[in-house]
């Protein structure tokens, strides 16, 4: 892994990731003056991470480079029980074969992004000391530091009593705690991180760990990403986003990048990429239509991280092919690896309407028109009924829908007729 001098709390910090700290002065002079473990818990309610894991997963491989070492806790055993911080429904209770398979499969997924080799990142499964507790021991010995009134001051907790909660979830809290405290006594961990919606069960397992060992230990929570339309992170039209390539193919995975709104390009350049954050803020600085070549960087990036450098060009290069080059003069500087991708020299059609044209705004089946992929409305509406009409990559299910500027990102948008015949559409002034 490449190495990095800087207090990675600093680089989270300017990237964005920090939403709660429980003391920023002494989290900043832990990882000045130690080799910090810190650790993060992943859910194995499914056998694949999804894109909304990105942040904790980017928080951890940050720690790495900056020469501390990261824990990922795969969570078999509370996996058995269900998190319910964040959740509105009681989740489905799975299998502890499925959990012990979902968890495997985690393990080798989590290694893309973080060094297990060499003394560097523990991966765990917090089923080795769970499942194994005996319970009337386990209230006795740690269940006495816990108050209930506490515990019902939770805001996950008390989101989930409104709809009703379950003992079995209520001891979630309980558990993670307990990890947390397991994880300080015989590995060193310091500090636990994760979602703003941990902040509770964080908090437990640092109030556990001072009663029983005296020590002191930190949280950090990130916050939840949404883009600029107030959608969760990690979702797309056709659902979740995974980071398993037989669930969601490298070429979409580059195309959700690819297709990120204009307003959460340095955002997301900062969150999932690691290009530094200068080039970053530069990048983000860009203007439309070259703010499409920043979504190229984003998108080629954040690829490269999760499925190689081979699979992000080849994903770069048939999205060039069909959609053509955002930036094919090179007018913008970037250290990224895009850059000796060489140019793809076919020509893209493209048609060009002015913003007077969509003033009130553009029937779908005008735009399909405009666009050269058929002949008439009554054509474009017969492709859409036979689901060949896209837009962004995106079916289009309604024969009525109205694209407005809004829909025109960076000012272009891409049409697809069937499989292969493509056409942007150009906003010009």
């Amino acid at each position: 892994m490449e190495g990095n001098s800087r207090n990675p709390y600093d680089v989270l910090k300017e990237r964005g990731f920090i939403y709660q700290v429980t003391d920023e002065d002494a989290v900043k002079k832990l990882f000045d003056t130690k080799r910090v473990t810190a650790y993060i818990g992943f859910d194995p309610t499914a056998d694949s991470l999804h894109a909304g894991s990105l942040v904790p997963i980017m928080a951890l491989a940050h720690v790495q480079r900056a020469g501390h070492r990261p824990i990922a806790l795969v969570g078999g055993g509370t996996g058995l029980v269900g998190d319910p911080s964040g959740k509105t429904e009681t989740r489905k209770l799975l299998s502890i074969e499925v959990i012990r398979a979902n968890a495997e499969a985690l393990k080798k997924q989590l290694s893309r992004y973080i060094s297990f080799e060499d003394g560097g990142a523990l991966l765990l499964n917090n089923a080795d000391w769970l499942v194994e507790l005996k319970y009337i021991d386990f209230l006795r010995d740690i269940g006495k530091y816990f108050s209930v009134n506490k515990m019902l001051t939770a805001e996950s907790i008390k989101q989930r009593l409104e709809k009703g909660l379950t003992f079995i979830e209520f001891n979630y809290m309980v558990l993670q705690a307990y990890d947390f405290y397991i994880l300080n006594r015989d590995y060193d961990c310091d500090v636990q991180m994760g979602g703003q919606d941990q902040w509770g069960n964080i908090v437990a397992g640092i109030d556990l760990i001072r009663r029983i060992s005296g020590k002191e230990s930190y949280g950090i929570t990130f916050p939840l990403i949404t883009d600029s339309s107030g959608q969760k992170f990690g979702k797309s039209v056709k659902g979740a986003v995974w980071l398993d390539a037989k669930k969601t193919s490298p070429y979409e995975y580059y195309q959700f990048f690819r297709n990120t709104m204009d307003a959460d390009v340095e955002r997301y350049l900062g969150y999932f990429t690691f290009l530094p954050i200068e080039e970053v803020r530069e990048l983000g600085r860009l203007k439309p239509p070259l703010l499409n070549r920043a979504k190229e960087i984003l998108a080629f990036e954040a690829t490269k991280i999760t499925h190689g450098a081979e699979e992000a060009k080849k994903a770069y290069l048939a999205s060039v092919e069909k959609f053509g080059e955002a930036d094919p003069d090179r007018k913008v500087q970037t250290s990224s690896e895009i850059m000796n991708i060489e140019h793809v020299e076919a020509e893209h059609p493209s048609v060009t309407i002015s913003k007077e044209d969509i003033a009130n705004g553009l029937p779908v089946v005008d735009a399909f028109v405009i666009a050269g992929l058929v002949k008439s409305k009554g054509e474009a509406r017969r492709l859409i009924k036979q689901g060949g009409a896209y837009i962004e990559g995106n079916r289009v299910d309604n024969e009525n829908m109205v694209l407005t500027e809004k829909d025109f990102n960076s000012g272009e948008i891409n049409l697809r007729a069937g499989k292969k015949r493509y056409m942007k559409i150009v906003l010009s002034e």
